[in-house]
């Protein structure tokens, strides 16, 4: 095998690894949510697969010629990524959002491909071993050029085709690549045609590749999502994104807040403030929010941060969402986004964004809070989305964050109160004494004493926010 050849070999497939890596994320998010949780068990999986695949190729590769290995080991690797997506749409919807069922999941669909695709660097450092003396050689340049793979799949991935892409053709054409590399491997170097076998068995998993489902209407870099027009009502549209449903629309009338959650924070904006204001929004979601404070206050300017670009194309084309002068959005994180307006430009300030069922942790501390209450004027209020319970360990930690920049905090729980379940709260928090909150019963209820709500929670801060594992588990 001539080093151009091996060098191309171990890049590849080693890119192919990192992709699939990457793309696991997006595959299994509709059904778990993401979260450090979600990541953490994809890596260690593909971690898992590479430390097998490299044994398990090393002891092939000493036992037979390894020449003979490579095609097939291509074309499973490649098969094996089509199963992928099939496995992951029968056992996502059945095995929960726990970390236990998440890494389950992880496993099953991808440990396979990965450890088949990793196998094929110690075949290839065999071929090309001609004595001892190029050992640290050999085995140091294909190594340093399947790293350079492993980083060329996961920008390219992570950049481009995520973007460029839905997820399911990309998987089908990066398996498609490898099988029939394989098969042209396989045919050089046996110099007859792959076995019947072989044939029927990679046949079978591009159909079964090819006919999994996807939950998916629209994808984007963050979310998998659909709009669902509920039964009853046509006017009534749901946006869902992975695992939730973010918000309800009704295009016939954007005062019809369906989300008890959503009806909280209009009632804690009315009980606070009169008349038009000029209110910033940290997520869009299905921007239910901004167009009802458009329609029930005349001449009030909404901004909204959303990082996803396809959302806003989403609400405009199916939610009825119009922009203009007094209803702007901005796309990009909104952490980085606060930092363009002035001080005290705001009336209100709305806390509403999420990935899965966590408010993205950068946007939860006291560095993140204190860029928000500059924003805020002097009796201007935030008003802040969480969902939580259980012990309710984030919910307090929150408060105690909020504590630390603002001098007056509320909480809006369940009205049945905490319970093991997750479900959303409202947080309320300004400089100046807070109004008498007015809302409907069954939407929820006011903390008595805030301090201790709080029970003892710390302050969130960058170098130290455990989000994920501090709010309630989903399963």
């Amino acid at each position: 095998m001539s080093e151009l050849h091996a060098r191309i070999l171990v890049f590849t497939t080693s890119a192919a690894v990192l992709v699939l890596e990457i793309l696991a994320g997006r595959l299994m998010a509709p059904y778990v949510g993401v979260s450090l949780e979600t990541f953490t068990a994809i890596i260690g999986t593909i971690l898992a697969g590479i430390a097998l695949g490299s044994a398990i190729g090393g002891r092939l590769a000493d036992r037979y010629d390894p020449a003979t290995l490579i095609g097939p080991a291509l074309a499973i690797g490649g098969a094996l990524a089509w199963w992928s997506l099939w496995i992951v749409g029968v056992l996502g919807p059945e095995l929960g959002s726990e970390p236990a069922a998440i890494v389950v999941l992880a496993a099953v669909s991808f440990f396979a491909p990965a450890t088949v695709l990793t196998a094929i660097s110690p075949m290839v450092a065999k071929l090309r071993l001609n004595s001892l003396e190029d050992t640290g050689k050999v085995v140091g340049g294909l190594s340093a050029f399947g790293t350079a793979g492993a980083l060329f799949g996961t920008f390219v991935t992570g950049f481009v085709l995520v973007a460029a892409a839905p997820t399911r053709p990309t998987v089908m054409i990066v398996g498609a690549l490898l099988v029939g590399w394989g098969l042209f491997e396989t045919v050089r170097i046996t110099r007859r045609a792959p076995s019947a076998a072989l044939v029927v068995v990679l046949l079978a998993s591009l159909g079964i590749g090819a006919t999994a489902d996807s939950p998916c209407e629209f994808e984007s870099a963050y979310f998998c999502g659909r709009v669902v027009v509920d039964e009853d009502d046509a006017s009534v549209r749901y946006l869902i994104l992975d695992t939730l449903r973010h918000a309800a629309v009704d295009l016939d009338d954007p005062t019809n807040l369906e989300f008890r959650y959503i009806r909280l924070i209009t009632d804690v904006i009315n009980s606070t403030s009169a008349g038009a204001i000029d209110t910033l929004h940290v997520g869009g979601g299905g921007f239910s929010v901004p167009m009802y404070l458009e329609a029930t206050r005349p001449g009030s300017y909404n901004h909204v941060l959303e990082i996803d670009d396809v959302l806003l194309d989403v609400a405009r084309d199916e939610l009825g969402f119009v922009t203009g002068p007094l209803m702007e959005v901005t796309i990009g994180d909104a952490r980085l986004g606060i930092d363009d307006f002035a001080d005290d430009s705001f009336d209100v300030v709305v806390g509403d964004a999420f990935g899965g069922q966590s408010v993205p942790w950068h946007l939860t501390t006291t560095e993140f809070i204190a860029k928000i209450d500059r924003v805020l004027r002097d009796d201007g209020v935030y008003v802040m989305n969480i969902i939580d319970g259980d012990e309710n360990r984030f919910a307090e930690w929150e408060v105690a964050t909020l504590l630390d920049n603002f001098a007056h905090v509320a909480a809006i729980i369940p009205p049945g109160g905490i319970d093991a379940r997750p479900r959303n709260q409202i947080l309320v928090a300004s400089d100046a004494p807070l109004p008498v909150l007015e809302f409907d019963p069954a939407d929820g209820v006011l903390v008595d004493d805030i301090d201790e709500f709080r029970d003892g929670g710390t302050v969130l801060r960058d170098d130290f926010a455990p989000v994920e594992q501090l709010a309630a588990n989903p399963g």
